[in-house]
């Protein structure tokens, strides 16, 4: 053995984690405080099992050099505790063969060809959510790809979307998953196409104007392949080691492996993981899934015990991100519906830029599902339309769809309305309700992917979405294209819904119709109304009150047979006014609206 290759040379050695290549050699660096000795075994040595001795650096790292290595080779660390020995793959790995196979030695420095795309503003921003291996799957053995998001940009650029939403792209066991069961964070799941077909989603999304947002999973690891698990010989407890708390903090929900948060190495791990993801992938922001896990042992549930070190790990990754890249959007799906998660860090938050928001979704869902009309609480609508948190009405992701409420014993809205017959009449229009609310109500919007076409099929990871359902929807596609472009402005004099006030004009019980007014206070107020009838009876010159010397000009009508030959025949020509006191204003205006119809208005 050459002896160059047994000894450490410190001053060559380059900074960072995992496989560092610069100029004509590879660093290997890890954290393993319980080792005896740590060795690199790959194919740049003919893996032999102690090819490449690693030196003992402070606090429990280890790092060697080696001119040998090469990018693309494949390794893996050979650590040895007493008389153990473990074979593990880099814990900064950011390509793996597989999730149980080798670390792959590699660069990402992609070719961003001049790439400054930033997120449009906050409160422009309507968000696609999609599941990588099933948006676009082409083959009945085989998961979608990267590539074959790709091939959607443009329907997504026509549909309106200026932002994607992906669930969890990093290496999961097998091919056929959700993405939540994360065993190398580093890594980028190689059925999807690997870190080479994520930057080129990235890459041609932002060339069509859209933005990512990457769904990262802070709150457990696996639980299965995780080479993380006893990394490096030690545990107490029979528990995880070193990355994972050893007594009854570890347990999660989804198995026996919350990181140990206390740890500053694994603080660490996990922020770098996060800026990750914006600075080698241009990400344009980051969803941090079931945070409450994070800062609750028992995720908040009643009486739960708090983690302190899991709020300074949310914080000091917000903080930083803030910091160097303010126009990047952290979400937390927290659902807990507290001001906590989404208040600026010197006023005692977390610090994310928005939060999913439970005070939304249950009572609208709730609203749009029951079949009695007399059920549906046009107070309760109300309030879930105008609830905030703190003083930012845009610190709210808002939605009816998402991962979680179309699975797990929970369906897509039109099969919730009429199980059985969701291309009914009935659960057409009132889904419609449901999406006109996401677009419309103070908030950032979000839909799951065939909510534009009224999919009514469970998500299932193993099931590609039903494009046929686009086939036959295309006037529903165009309806929801409408909403869309109206919320982020493409079609002009809508800055209201970009705004931060929203005013309730009107709400009657007994008829079922509620009216609103979202305006942008300033030079360019460009006010909107909104009417939308909750209930199953046409009215004709139905009277809302409004300001004097206003002439609202009907934009959107849902009830438009042009969408669908379901909808009303009702003619709908817009508003006319009259001077007559209605709901405390001065003028009224009249307008047909037809049975579980949604109109908007702007001047």
């Amino acid at each position: 053995m050459n002896s160059e290759e047994k000894v450490m040379q410190p001053i060559a050695a380059s900074k960072g984690m995992g496989a560092i290549l610069e100029n004509d050699q590879v660093t290997f660096r890890v954290w393993a405080p319980h080792a005896d000795r740590v060795f690199v075994a790959g194919d740049f040595n003919d893996w032999a099992e102690d090819g490449l001795e690693l030196q003992k650096e402070e606090e429990g790292y280890w790092a060697g050099v080696t001119k040998k290595a090469k990018e693309r080779e494949q390794y893996k660390y050979v650590i040895f505790n007493g008389e153990d020995k473990f074979f593990r793959n880099d814990p900064y790995a950011t390509e793996v063969t597989n999730s149980n196979g080798n670390s792959i030695i590699r660069r990402l420095d992609f070719d961003w060809d001049g790439d400054s795309f930033e997120l449009p503003s906050w409160n422009s921003l309507v968000i696609y959510e999609l599941h990588v291996g099933t948006f676009n799957r082409k083959q009945a053995d085989q998961v979608g790809t990267f590539n074959d998001v790709i091939e959607k940009l443009g329907y997504l650029k026509e549909l309106g979307i200026n932002c994607i939403e992906l669930l969890p792209a990093a290496e999961f066991a097998g091919g056929i998953s959700w993405g939540y069961n994360s065993a190398h964070p580093f890594a980028i799941e190689q059925d999807y196409g690997g870190p080479d077909g994520l930057y080129s989603l990235v890459k041609e999304a932002h060339k069509h104007g859209i933005g990512i947002i990457m769904d990262v999973v802070y709150n457990h690891l696996g639980p299965s392949d995780v080479d993380l698990w006893q990394f490096d010989g030690w545990s107490e407890n029979g528990k995880g080691g070193i990355y994972f708390y050893n007594d009854h903090r570890s347990d999660t929900p989804w198995g026996d492996t919350r990181p140990d948060y206390g740890r500053p190495e694994v603080r660490q791990y996990l922020r770098d993981n996060a800026l990750m993801w914006i600075e080698k992938y241009h990400c344009d922001g980051l969803r941090m899934d079931a945070t409450s896990y994070i800062r609750y042992e028992g995720g908040g549930l009643g009486f739960d015990t708090e983690i302190i070190e899991g709020l300074i790990l949310m914080r000091d990754i917000n903080t930083e991100i803030r910091n160097k890249y303010p126009k990047v959007l952290t979400i937390a799906e927290d659902l807990k519906g507290q001001d906590l998660i989404t208040n600026k860090i010197e006023d005692g938050g977390i610090g994310y830029g928005a939060q999913w928001d439970l005070h939304f979704v249950h009572p609208i869902r709730e609203a749009l599902i029951n079949p009695e009309d007399d059920a549906r609480d046009l107070e309760t609508i109300a309030n879930a339309i105008t609830y905030r948190y703190g003083h930012d009405a845009f610190s709210r992701v808002i939605y009816t769809e998402s991962h979680d409420e179309v699975a797990n014993g929970k369906a897509r809205v039109p099969e919730e309305i009429h199980p059985g017959n969701a291309e009914s009449a009935f659960a057409k229009k009132r889904s419609i309700i449901g999406l006109v609310l996401v677009m419309t109500a103070p908030g950032i919007p979000m839909i799951f992917q065939g909510q534009e076409f009224l999919e009514d099929e469970y998500f299932k990871d193993h099931e590609g979405l039903d494009w046929g359902k686009f086939e036959n929807m295309k006037g529903i596609t165009r309806l929801a294209a409408d909403l869309f472009k109206l919320k982020t402005g493409e079609f002009g004099a809508t800055e209201g819904l970009r705004g931060q006030e929203t005013e309730i004009l009107h709400l009657n019980q007994e008829t079922k119709i509620l009216a609103y007014k979202r305006t942008n206070p300033g030079e360019n107020e460009q006010p909107v109304l909104v009417i939308i009838n909750f209930g199953n009876k046409d009215y004709e010159n139905y009277g809302i009150g409004i300001e004097p010397d206003v002439d609202w000009k009907l934009r959107f009508n849902s009830a438009w047979k042009g969408y669908d030959e379901d909808f009303s025949e009702m003619p709908v020509d817009g508003m006319n006014t009259e001077e007559k006191v209605t709901d405390d204003k001065a003028w009224t205006g009249q307008v047909n609206i037809p049975a579980y119809g949604s109109q908007i208005y702007t001047i």
